[in-house]
């Protein structure tokens, strides 16, 4: 008679069967030079979600502060995804994302997320020149959606308040007017 798991043995049998599982699709994501996502996203198909963290991290990128990557900008988008955005806007930002790696694909002959950094922000560019039209017409676009989303994402997260701005959580006295030579850079405060 074979003897019965308790729990700990059966989670390491879990934990290798998804290992198995996880296995061909982090090679194939790798095949195709595309970066294997650290998350598992909620509203996004995988390629969906890596286009985005790609478009994020040029939105915003790591220099002497982290980049939206680092301050988990791409899971924040597609939790507001999956939960807050109106379905229209929600469907408009994933069929943007669909669009702009199809047009790496045709352009480039390569995802999105796979291109180097000067091409995706000539993608970038252009996608942000659409966004400028329409919005004249007064008509939505998805990447202005994007850039918007991916500020207010980056800006409230940990990273973005304490590293990229001087956080005081107790502000003192209030001066206005004050040169941003003598401050350095914006300040966020709760």
């Amino acid at each position: 008679m074979a003897p019965m798991l308790d729990r700990r043995g059966a989670l390491v049998g879990l934990g290798g069967l998804a290992a198995l599982w996880a296995t061909p699709v982090v090679a194939a994501a790798q095949a195709a030079g595309q970066p294997v996502l650290a998350w598992t996203p909620k509203a996004l198909t995988p390629d969906q979600a890596r286009t985005l963290a790609a478009a994020c991290e040029r939105i915003i990128p790591a220099t002497d502060t982290p980049g939206a990557i680092a301050a988990g900008v791409p899971q924040f988008i597609d939790r507001q995804l999956a939960g807050w955005f109106e379905p229209l806007e929600a469907e408009r930002l994933r069929s943007g994302l669909v669009r702009l790696d199809a047009e790496a694909r045709a352009k480039a002959g390569a995802p999105f997320a796979a291109l180097p950094a000067a091409r995706q922000d000539a993608l970038l560019r252009e996608a942000d020149a659409e966004g400028q039209a329409a919005a004249k017409q007064l008509k939505p676009h998805w990447f202005l959606s994007l850039r918007e989303i991916t500020t207010v994402a980056y800006f409230t997260s940990e990273p973005g308040a304490t590293k990229a701005l001087r956080y005081d959580p107790v502000p003192g006295d209030y001066r206005g007017c004050v040169p941003l030579k003598d401050i350095g850079r914006g300040w966020a405060t709760t």
